[in-house]
């Protein structure tokens, strides 16, 4: 069973993303609200995935991405992004996150992405 962690400032966004994992028989090891918390949970359950929001108080995903990928290079990092966050993706992806996803979230292409990213396909 794959190990996620989900990250956004978002109450909803999190509640929601995880139903969706929950779903897809994937074992929710945390919620994050900021990017600190991120980096503290994924060092504790290293999961094979996580979902990243973009803009966050205290540590943005950009920040929180960067520090876990500079400690586990293999990182499974999606971005969740809001529209016109070009520049913010470009960085995310320069700096080894392995794709986005822009919101709403639709579950299907985040399904494919997440198969995708972890390489099984169902």
């Amino acid at each position: 069973m794959h190990s996620v962690l989900v990250v956004d400032d978002a109450q909803f966004m999190r509640t929601t993303t995880s139903n969706m994992f929950l779903e897809w028989g994937f074992n929710v090891v945390g919620n994050a609200s900021n990017g600190e918390e991120a980096v503290k949970l994924y060092r504790e359950y290293e999961p094979d995935i996580v979902t990243m929001d973009v803009t966050m108080p205290v540590k943005s995903g950009i920040e929180a991405s960067k520090e876990i990928l500079s400690e586990y290079p293999d990182a499974n990092i999606i971005m969740i992004t809001a529209l016109g966050q070009q520049r913010l993706i470009m960085e995310a992806l320069e700096i080894g996150v392995k794709d986005f996803i822009a919101k709403p979230v639709n579950a299907s292409q985040l399904k494919i992405i997440v198969n995708k990213v972890l390489n099984t396909y169902d």
